[in-house]
C-alpha cells in the first residue's frame, strides 16, 4: 500500500486523573461540616487512646479533662488545614509542637504521642469518608486522589512531635543532670541547708539518714566498676572524683577492700577513703577527711581508710607542724650521706610496721636481725630518742609519717 495512503492507528486513550480543584473541593466541603464535630470527634478520639494506647489511658485516668483539651486543639487544627492549608499550617504545627513538648516533660513515651497523632489522623479521614459517601457519594471517587496528601499531612505532624518531643526530653535531661550535679556539688562542700536536705535526698537517690563515707580518686580511669551504682553519686572534682557512698549495712572498711586491688603500687590510681559519718548533713566534714586520707596515699598508687592512719592524718592536717617535727627529731640525721640517712629511716620504719619485732623486719629488709639492731640504736644515739620510751617512741612514729608525706615534694 502507497505510504500516503497509510493512516497512523490512533493513540490508545489514557485515564486521567481527575482536576485537582475538583478533588480539593470535595475535601473542603466534606470538612467543613467536621467542625461542627469537633466534641463528638474529640470524645470518640479520647475513648479510643484510652482502649488503644495504656500510656494515655494513665493519663486520662489522672486527669480526663487535660487530654480532651488537648485531643481537641490538635483535630481542630487538623481540620482548618483541611480547609485552609495556606494560613493555617503554621499555626497546625505550632500546636503538635507544644503537645510534643509537654509531653515530654510529663513522660509519656514518645511511641504512645505518635500512636495518638497516628489514631487522630485515621479518625480525621474515615470522618471524611463518611461524610462524603453519606452527603456526596457521587464524589466518593476523589477522595483517592487525596489519601496521599492527608498521610503525608500526618507524617508531617508525627515528624513535628518527634522533634519537639526529644528536643524537650534532651533539656529536661541536662536540668535534671545539672541540678544533680549542683546538689552533690552542694553537700560535698558542706553547703547544703538542713532544709534542702529532703530534696537533695529524692533527687540523687539518696537516703537522707543513715550512715555516709566519702571515696576521692586520682589518676584513675573510672569508678563506677567498684561501688553500688545505686548508693553512690559521682560528682567531678579539681584534682579528682569525688563519691557519695551509701554504706548501709556495710564498713568502711569492706568499701576500701573493693579499691584496693585496683590501686596496687605502680598503678598511680590513689584513693582516699573517709570514716564513715552519720546523715547526708555530714557528707561535706566526710569529704574533708577524704581528702586527708587522699593526701596520705603513695604517689605509685594505693587506698588510704583515714581511719587505718590517723596518726598519719594527724601530721598531714598539720604540713607546718610536721615539717617541724621533722626538722626537731629527725634533723641530726641530714648529717648524714643520703643512701646512710634512707637505710636508718627504711629500717625504723620497717621495724614499726612489724609492731618492734626485730626479727620481722629483717626479714623484711632481707638482712641479720642484729644488723637491724644495730641501726635502731643508731636512730637512738643520732636523734636523741629512746625507742622504749612511749613519748619518743610517738615523736619518732610521727616525724616519719610527716617525712613520708614531705619527701615528694622535696
Amino acid at each position: 500500500m502507497p505510504a500516503h495512503l497509510v493512516r497512523p492507528r490512533p493513540r490508545p486513550r489514557t485515564a486521567t486523573a481527575p482536576a485537582g480543584s475538583d478533588a480539593v473541593a470535595v475535601l473542603r466541603r466534606a470538612a467543613l461540616p467536621l467542625m461542627g464535630q469537633l466534641p463528638v470527634l474529640t470524645d470518640r478520639l479520647t475513648a479510643e487512646l484510652h482502649a488503644k494506647e495504656p500510656a494515655y489511658r494513665t493519663a486520662i485516668d489522672a486527669d480526663p479533662g487535660d487530654v480532651r483539651r488537648e485531643v481537641q486543639r490538635s483535630l481542630r487544627h487538623s481540620i482548618a488545614s483541611l480547609l485552609d492549608p495556606a494560613p493555617s499550617r503554621e499555626a497546625a504545627r505550632a500546636c503538635s509542637t507544644r503537645i510534643g513538648a509537654e509531653r515530654a516533660a510529663r513522660g509519656l513515651p514518645l511511641d504512645a504521642l505518635l500512636h495518638a497523632f497516628r489514631l487522630g489522623g485515621a479518625l480525621v479521614w474515615q470522618a471524611l469518608v463518611d461524610e462524603v459517601t453519606r452527603h456526596h457519594p457521587r464524589d466518593a471517587h476523589l477522595l483517592v486522589h487525596l489519601a496521599a496528601d492527608v498521610r503525608d499531612y500526618v507524617d508531617e505532624h508525627c515528624a513535628c512531635v518527634a522533634e519537639a518531643y526529644r528536643r524537650a526530653e534532651h533539656e529536661l535531661t541536662w536540668r535534671r543532670e545539672n541540678r544533680r550535679r549542683l546538689m552533690a556539688a552542694a553537700l560535698l562542700d558542706g553547703a547544703t541547708r538542713i532544709a534542702d536536705l529532703p530534696e537533695a535526698a529524692a533527687v540523687l537517690g539518696l537516703p537522707e539518714r543513715g550512715r555516709y563515707a566519702v571515696v576521692l580518686v586520682a589518676g584513675g580511669r573510672g569508678a563506677a566498676p567498684v561501688t553500688d551504682a545505686s548508693a553512690t553519686v559521682w560528682h567531678p572534682g579539681p584534682d579528682a572524683e569525688r563519691g557519695i557512698v551509701a554504706l548501709g549495712d556495710s564498713d568502711v572498711r569492706q568499701l576500701a577492700a573493693r579499691w584496693r586491688p585496683l590501686t596496687r603500687s605502680g598503678t598511680g590510681m590513689r584513693v582516699g577513703v573517709s570514716s564513715a559519718v552519720e546523715g547526708l548533713a555530714a557528707v561535706g566534714g566526710a569529704r574533708r577527711l577524704a581528702e586527708t586520707a587522699l593526701r596520705i596515699c603513695p604517689a605509685d598508687g594505693g587506698t588510704v581508710l583515714l581511719d587505718d592512719e590517723l596518726p598519719a592524718a594527724l601530721v598531714a592536717g598539720a604540713p607546718a607542724l610536721g615539717s617541724l617535727l621533722v626538722d626537731r627529731v629527725l634533723g641530726p640525721l641530714r648529717t648524714l650521706p643520703p643512701a646512710d640517712r634512707a637505710l636508718l629511716l627504711d629500717t625504723l620504719t620497717a621495724w614499726l610496721d612489724c609492731d618492734g619485732s626485730a626479727q620481722r623486719a629483717a626479714t623484711r629488709l632481707y638482712c641479720h636481725r642484729n644488723t637491724v639492731l644495730n641501726r635502731l640504736r643508731r636512730c637512738e644515739q643520732l636523734t636523741g630518742r629512746s625507742l622504749t620510751r612511749p613519748a619518743d617512741l610517738v615523736e619518732l612514729t610521727l616525724a616519719l609519717q610527716a617525712h613520708r608525706l614531705r619527701r615528694p615534694q622535696g
